[in-house]
């Protein structure tokens, strides 16, 4: 496959292969939204007992996706601003999935594969799907053109399908092999990284005999393991028919899960790394793990940002969100800086990393850099360098789209395909000048959408 573009940032903070299990907390905050969800319908009231599993909310809007209770406990909701808070968190015996009862009747009219696919959503396994090119949830019982199986989370830092695998491999298979019973003659793509590792070789040895199975190599370099960007390389264009489904190793576990055990997934493995974390590492949390709890002692510094995902593309979280979301993969925690740097214009920059190779630790062995929240410099106007052009792996021009959205040039923009852009953040990471290149991006994409196509959007 060939890739251009692209920029791997080394960054202080990657998290170890170690999973560490977190103890039971006396309280979980289930937060009602994530970044594709936003579950408004309540499925309980205040006081309720709950069992594991049992569907605490549902997003109306997303195909009644359900937020399930990890654990047993009693229902709050007067604590917290859009959460759900169960006390008295107990491990509890969870309820099977029983299709009898718990499937709706037109469903199970369709057979055994809708059977499966509506027990995928009920058990909360759906929630790891999306569609390739835009992101969204894939309708559980539409048809895709084919499926992408990632084992790739190249940006710094999220969990990496080789610590979710662990010594899971035969489950992961398993759930592949779960996958493919849901389709009919589609292939399901299976990214691995074009390198030599035991984990590499061990799955091409396993999937030799799975002739429905295609390994596609990819380069570890980041972000080529972005899933629309391998769709677009694989031929698999948007709007050449069905959608792409595509999910990461966590989302084949839990296809797994739910069809083998017929258990919730209300559980992941999720990095906690960046530079104001002492010991980076992995935890095993369940949905709504109090944040506080969980990074209690494990910070160099008092003032921090969290982010929802990595360095680049992660999304800051508010001090109202008290747990983990149901989507959470990585947790990157920065120093946040406050104040200026006294005379930082006059370092030399030996400790300091740049892609244009401008300070002096271009001259030395390449380090992971101490990232924090600080600008390091000021914003001004672009100074077409190209940079941005020369990492964007979707080949478009960032720079020139920058101009023509300053000029109102929507009509420009649009032609200079910024409807391929892939949200990486490299454009921004790289640009001297400062410029939120990705933020522009998508609200350029967002503001032709409404203007120059309202009357498709209506």
């Amino acid at each position: 496959m060939k890739l251009t573009g692209g920029y791997n940032i080394r960054i202080a903070g990657r998290p170890s292969s170690t999973v560490e299990v977190l103890p039971e907390p006396e309280r979980l905050a289930l937060p009602l939204w994530s970044r594709r969800f936003n579950f408004t319908e309540l499925c309980v009231a205040e006081g309720d007992s709950v069992t594991p599993g049992q569907a605490l909310a549902i997003d109306p809007e997303n195909f009644s996706v359900p937020l399930l209770a990890p654990r047993a406990g009693t229902v709050r909701l007067d604590i917290a601003e859009r959460h759900v808070v169960l006390e008295g968190v107990a491990k509890a015996r969870e309820k099977r999935y029983d299709p009898r009862k718990d499937l709706p009747h037109a469903p199970r009219e369709l057979g055994k594969g809708a059977e499966n696919r509506q027990r995928l959503l009920s058990l909360g396994a759906w929630q790891f799907f999306e569609d390739a090119h835009t992101g969204a949830l894939p309708d559980p019982f539409g048809t895709p053109r084919a499926v992408i199986v990632s084992t790739m989370r190249l940006e710094p830092f999220h969990a990496r399908g080789s610590v979710q695998l662990g010594k899971r491999l035969a489950n992961f298979t398993r759930g592949l092999e779960h996958l493919q019973s849901l389709l009919e003659y589609q292939p399901i793509y299976l990214a691995l990284p074009d390198v030599d590792s035991d984990l590499a070789s061990k799955l091409t040895g396993t999937l030799r005999g799975y002739a429905w199975v295609k390994i596609v190599q990819v380069p570890l370099r980041y972000p080529f393991d972005n899933v629309k960007l391998l769709a677009r390389h694989l031929g698999l264009k948007a709007g050449d028919g069905d959608p792409v489904w595509a999910l990461n190793v966590d989302g084949a576990l839990a296809v797994d899960r739910a069809l083998t055990l017929s258990r919730a997934c209300t559980v992941r493995v999720v990095s906690l790394g960046g530079s104001a974390v002492s010991e980076p590492l992995h935890v095993k949390a369940s949905t709504g793990y109090p944040l506080r709890e969980l990074l209690d002692g494990r910070l160099t510094c008092d003032r921090v940002r969290m982010l929802d995902g990595g360095g680049l593309a992660g999304e800051t979280i508010g001090p109202e969100q008290l747990g983990l979301d149901a989507e959470c993969s990585g947790l990157t925690v920065l120093p946040e800086q406050a104040g200026r740097e006294l005379l930082g214009f006059m370092r030399p920059g030996s400790d300091r990393s740049s892609y244009s190779r401008c300070f002096l630790s271009s001259l030395f062995a390449p380090a992971s850099e101490r990232h924090t929240t600080g600008l390091r410099g000021e914003r001004r106007p672009c100074v077409s360098c190209g940079y941005c052009e020369e990492v964007c792996p979707a080949g478009i021009m960032p720079h020139l789209t920058h101009k023509l959205l300053y000029q109102d040039e929507l009509e420009e923009a649009e032609r200079t395909r910024i409807d391929l852009c892939v949200a990486c953040g490299l454009c921004s990471y790289v640009c001297p000048s400062k410029i939120d290149l990705c933020k522009e991006m998508l609200e350029g994409r967002e503001r032709i959408r409404e203007e120059l196509h309202a009357e498709e959007v209506a």
